[in-house]
């Protein structure tokens, strides 16, 4: 039987969009219209030119070759650890890991080794919800209060009219609000209760800006249709029938479990063990840690249209809802893209759809601290690509996602790994050029307008909650809800620099704003202003 997503093989069939009806018909009869594309397709498939066809016949997947690229490029990127899975039609044809679990130690990354799969989750929470679409328990366009009849956004009208949809498709308005979980700040329903005080960053439906915390409510959503916890949903519905017994959908799960990656980011030009950080708040949107033995599965299920075996967990007409492009994403949301040069890039329902070397490919990535991995499918190829790596945005997996595509669709080898890698050496290089523009112009022989003491205090953000500056001897401390204290350092006038304790989190730049009188009224950190509370008002929740 034909693959529902398989690409025909014939000419006609791969050029004919190409010769859209609407530009063949112009100045023609009504009988011309029918037969002039016809004619043109069977033309067209007369002649010998499918290079494609031609180039994978002539090219067979060198697998031992392709092994001996990745082992090379773990080297070259500095990468401690690496598994990779590739797939093809209803096979799993390659799997192995590369380098160390941590470094320093003996023990080695194999395919079954766990790593986080960060938000590559948001297409199993997306499975969930069509599962229960298919049982009639909802809609992607049922409105998100006819299930959650408490939750609130900013907008009264935006409340009433957002849809399951829009949680899933990043078109809700809000910017990125990962401040509300990033420091284990507060447990889900708080997120969701905070959520009524986030301005909006553009109108509804008619910008595309990434929301983890809308992959969380479409979570709640999934328990309040099902009776289940998400966690329960996605292991008894999708990991269970597919076999996928080495996946675990929390953080707070992991403690001993065999086989487990630990993260590590570059600090100072080397490589450091960083914490792993718990995204079980917010776990529809990227907790589940797998290995890419078990992600093999996964990739074959969807490839295969939700079936697994003869048993189909998500009916066709569903699964074509899922991978349909909904928003136009921005190129710039990956670099690696200015390499690929699709013709288009847009986001479906938990996946991003793109164009590559004529093919269609679905794809995501996921990334958190430490760990990141990387998803590639070519539905019309039946083929995709794994990649999980223990190294803070270690952009080989693009690298390594289009070596693999090239493969299978036998185009001339090309050293993505090296391309990638200036890309990103390059960026870094102008970022770290521009830090240094930026640190140079300070003005560092100025002093604070106030004594520290006066900056002290308690500043608070109605979506964010509060910042705390406290004085420690001589010096600021800054601290973040329920974060670790951070000494600020002076910058110039009344601008700091807290400096935190890992290389994986943020060094927030924190600028006071005075009041013209002697004290302070506010101070701005992460993009938001906190105003100053006075003293004796004790701790305000709004």
């Amino acid at each position: 039987m034909t693959h529902p997503y398989r690409r025909p093989t014939a000419v006609c069939a791969r050029t004919a969009w190409r010769f859209p009806g609407t530009m063949l018909q112009a100045g023609m009869s009504a009988a011309h219209s029918v037969l002039a594309p016809a004619l043109i397709a069977v033309a067209l498939c007369a002649m010998p030119v499918d290079a494609h066809a031609q180039q994978r016949a002539a090219r067979a997947p060198d697998m031992a070759a392709f092994d001996r690229y990745v082992a090379k490029a773990v080297g070259d990127w500095n990468v401690p650890g690496l598994a990779i899975a590739v797939v093809k039609n209803d096979s799993l044809v390659f799997a192995k890991g590369y380098g160390v679990i941590e470094k320093g130690k003996p023990a080695r990354v194999d395919e079954h080794t766990r790593f986080a799969i960060g938000s590559t989750t948001k297409a199993m929470t997306v499975t969930a919800l069509a599962m229960l679409a298919d049982e009639g328990k909802l809609s992607f366009d049922d409105k998100v209060i006819d299930h959650l009849p408490d939750f609130r956004l900013r907008d009264a009208w935006v409340t009433r009219e957002l849809t399951i949809r829009d949680l899933l498709t990043h078109r809700t308005g809000l910017p990125g609000t990962d401040l509300l979980w990033l420091f284990d700040s507060y447990p889900t329903n708080e997120i969701f209760r905070r959520m009524q005080y986030v301005e909006p960053e553009s109108s509804f439906r008619s910008h595309w800006e990434y929301q983890n915390v809308m992959y969380a409510l479409a979570g709640a959503i999934v328990e309040q249709a099902s009776g289940m916890k998400w966690a329960d949903f996605v292991r008894t519905r999708i990991f269970e029938p597919l076999g996928m017994n080495e996946t675990i959908p929390l953080v707070s799960e992991l403690p001993g479990k065999p086989n487990v990656a630990v993260p590590h980011a570059m600090a100072d030009d080397s490589v450091q063990v960083v914490s792993i950080r718990t995204t079980d708040p917010i776990a529809p949107a990227g907790s589940v840690w797998s290995s890419v033995h078990d992600m093999s599965i996964w990739m074959r299920f969807v490839l295969d249209s939700g079936r697994v075996g003869d048993r189909r967990l998500v009916k066709p007409e569903t699964f074509r809802e899922i991978v349909a492009p909904e928003m136009r994403a921005p190129m710039d949301e990956y670099p690696a893209l200015s390499l690929s040069r699709p013709h288009f890039f847009s986001y479906a329902l938990g996946w991003f759809v793109q164009d590559y070397d004529g093919e269609t490919v679905w794809m995501h990535t996921g990334s958190i601290d430490g760990m990141c991995a990387i998803i590639g499918l070519l539905p019309g190829q039946r083929m995709g690509v794994y990649i999980l790596e223990n190294l803070d945005h270690a952009e080989l997996r693009h690298a390594l996602m289009y070596r693999a595509f090239d493969m299978f669709e036998g185009n001339p080898p090309r050293d993505w790994s090296a391309d990638v890698h200036k890309l990103f050496a390059d960026r870094a290089a102008r970022a770290n050029a521009a830090r240094a523009r930026r640190d140079s112009s300070l003005a560092r022989d100025t002093k604070p307008t106030l004594p520290l003491a006066k900056y002290a205090g308690t500043y608070t953000d109605s979506t964010y909650g509060n910042v705390e500056i406290a004085l420690s001897g001589n010096a600021l401390t800054f601290r973040f809800v329920r974060g670790d204290a951070q000494p600020l350092e002076h910058l110039e006038y009344d601008v700091f620099r807290a400096k935190a304790k890992t290389t994986i989190e943020p060094d927030p730049v924190v600028t006071f704003t005075l009041d013209g009188s002697g004290g302070v009224t506010a101070l701005r950190a992460f993009g938001v202003e906190f105003g100053k509370r006075k003293q004796g008002t004790g701790d305000r929740k709004q």
